[in-house]
């Protein structure tokens, strides 16, 4: 038997269902139209940033606080921003980890006392360094090449030790610089076509350069010319602010020194190493500091020996120096480049040049006679405060003979963009030929929407520049230009190094640990860009000692580009304002429901002895 139907009862559920979709559909329109009007992720901040002006001008901004009603952070509640106070003007060129009272306490064997040696958090300072009055910006590159203000680095004694070298004159308020080198005192430029004419420097193959004890750096400043990114280094010792000099022209440079720890770089790095009278003992302990060159030097390098003992038969007594002790330092720097497998092409004069071979194949046997030392270490990038061992890093397995061991690299410009060999290989973790691509042409993204938030970022206006996250270089890459340079750090508790990629695309950084201060003097970047710094170091250090640290290393007027999450952001906004940086917080690109924002700063103008005085 068929069931009744109850007509009644399929009515009311008829109309129930049509109520039902009638809400359901009301809801969705709603919903829509509150995620389109800015209150979606992000609610009541969204809608304050985009309230803000589009800005164009980090100069010009009117950096008012827009940001009221934030009450969904909580650790910021109604509590006054925290006012850092100015450091005592003694401070003024201070660097924590190369303090000089400091370094005095540690040995003095192998320049320990000349390394690394940072204060713990309670030594740490808690207050700015202010800038030496009359400090003023430096001059535009490339004048600043050949002149810095004299006020910014009051410090003579260069111009009378170097005098005849030509090292540094000083002339009314400015220092002039006119090249000159204790191996090249007629000019560095005569002395780089020398090297020029057998180190392929013009034709774009020889793309990064390392300097071992610069002093002002006149042979990277005068690479430039040829399109050569040298990195150079020197301790903070006798001879006071070389490399805060070097900094001040706009050239890159750290303070470092070949000690007993490896160097910050990784394995493979430089197409070229250099030494001019550097004063390094090269033959000494078993040859470990030659064997550090070794490993930075990429397959197929050059590296350049000016000065003793070159050409010693000549040159011994001028060197103050006995006939005996300078032919044994010369030979034992023949005996380590001939177990390192070295081969030098060109000797005269006072330099001498030595190439690394391309592979481990065409000098397997010899190395296998002597009995050399190989290093054991599967990872030669972990260099991180680990002491030099006298051994021989692996070269990476070639295919065949002719095969640049590690991948052979395009001549620069090309490299900046062509896929590293790190990343066609697949050594980099979780990068493939197509990511790396992406990242390059979101950075292109990103770097384009910083251009329309200052319109002065690749005018000149800041030439040193650094990136305190800098990943694969994209960031570095996107922005390059002869009107400036970049330091790429990359952190050392970054779960994978990529610098040496950053070097196989003609780029220049460093392994550094934010917990701890850089190894440079105050005020000696342009601009600085922290791209998830604070979201990286969370829980690891304080927030307050890294924007310390970056407010040390900033000149006045400099800028800073952060990008992180909102939340961070605010707190970071907030303490720098104590910190007497102007500030404006701004959308990420893809809209205000992006929960990253773009943090905008600059940092006042102020001097030691002084108030808050802007211009």
């Amino acid at each position: 038997m068929a069931p009744k139907i109850n007509h009644g009862e399929g009515r009311t559920r008829s109309s129930l269902s049509l109520i039902v979709l009638i809400g359901l559909c009301c809801f969705f329109y709603v919903l829509g139209a509150w995620q389109r009007s800015g209150f979606g992720k992000g609610d009541s901040i969204a809608l304050q940033i985009t309230k803000l002006t589009e800005c164009t001008d980090i100069q010009n901004l009117n950096f008012e606080t827009r940001h009221s009603g934030l009450g969904s952070l909580s650790d910021l509640g109604d509590s006054e921003t925290k006012t850092f106070e100015p450091c005592d003007d003694h401070y003024t060129d201070y660097t924590p980890c190369q303090d000089q009272n400091r370094a005095m306490t540690y040995p003095r064997d192998n320049m320990i006392y000349r390394e690394r040696h940072c204060p713990t958090d309670e030594e740490k300072l808690s207050c700015l360094i202010p800038a030496p009055k009359g400090y003023v910006a430096p001059f535009p590159w490339p004048k600043s090449r050949d002149y810095v203000p004299y006020a910014n680095v009051p410090y003579k004694s260069l111009t009378v030790e170097k005098a005849v070298q030509n090292w540094v004159h000083h002339e009314g308020n400015v220092f002039r610089f006119p090249g000159g080198g204790t191996q090249f005192p007629q000019g560095a430029d005569k002395y780089i076509d020398q090297l020029a004419s057998v180190i392929p420097i013009d034709n774009g193959t020889v793309r990064t350069a390392l300097d071992t004890g610069c002093g002002v750096a006149s042979w990277g400043a005068y690479l430039f010319k040829k399109n050569v990114l040298a990195l150079s280094f020197a301790p903070r010792d006798s001879h006071e602010a070389q490399v805060q000099f070097a900094l001040e022209r706009g050239v890159p440079a750290v303070i470092g020194v070949l000690g007993s720890i490896e160097l910050p770089y990784p394995s493979r790095a430089f197409d070229m190493a250099h030494c001019s009278r550097c004063l390094i003992p090269w033959g000494a302990n078993d040859g470990v500091y030659m064997m550090e060159v070794d490993r930075v030097l990429r397959p197929g390098g050059y590296w350049v020996l000016s000065g003793p003992p070159i050409n010693w038969k000549v040159n011994y007594q001028v060197w103050k120096r006995t006939k005996e002790d300078i032919e044994e330092e010369q030979r034992k720097i023949e005996e380590i480049a001939e177990l390192l497998c070295w081969e030098k092409i060109y000797e005269k004069a006072e330099f001498a040049i030595w190439r690394k071979r391309i592979n481990a194949e065409s000098c397997t046997q010899r190395q296998d006679e002597i009995g050399v030392n190989i290093c054991e270490t599967t990872n030669p990038d972990d260099v991180w405060y680990k002491k030099m061992q006298p051994c021989i890093s692996r070269y990476p397995e070639v295919g065949y003979p002719e095969e640049f061991a590690g991948g052979e690299l395009k001549p620069f410009p090309q490299r900046l963009n062509a896929v590293p060999p790190r990343i066609s290989s697949g050594s980099v973790p979780g990068f493939s030929v197509k990511s790396y691509h992406e990242d390059n042409r979101l950075w292109q993204k990103h770097v384009e929407t910083y251009k329309k938030i200052n319109d002065l970022l690749d005018t000149g206006r800041y030439r040193n520049i650094m990136d305190m996250n800098a990943r694969l270089g994209g960031f570095a890459a996107a922005i390059e230009s002869p009107k400036l340079w970049v330091m790429n750090v990359v952190p050392t508790i970054a779960e994978i190094s990529m610098l040496g990629v950053i070097y196989e695309r003609g780029l220049i950084g460093i392994y550094h640990d934010w917990c701890e201060a850089f190894s440079t003097y105050p005020r000696t970047y342009d601009l600085i860009h922290a791209n998830d710094v604070f979201s990286l170091y969370q829980n690891k250090c304080k927030m307050e000692d890294i924007l310390l640290e970056m407010d040390r290393i900033l000149r006045p007027e400099g800028a800073v580009i952060f990008c992180d999450d909102v939340d961070i952001l605010m707190k970071v906004k907030k303490m720098v304002t104590g910190m007497r940086w102007n500030t404006k917080l701004l959308d990420h690109e893809d809209g205000p429901l992006v929960p990253e924002k773009i943090l905008v700063a600059v940092k006042q103008y102020w001097v030691g002895g002084s108030k808050s005085e802007e211009q």
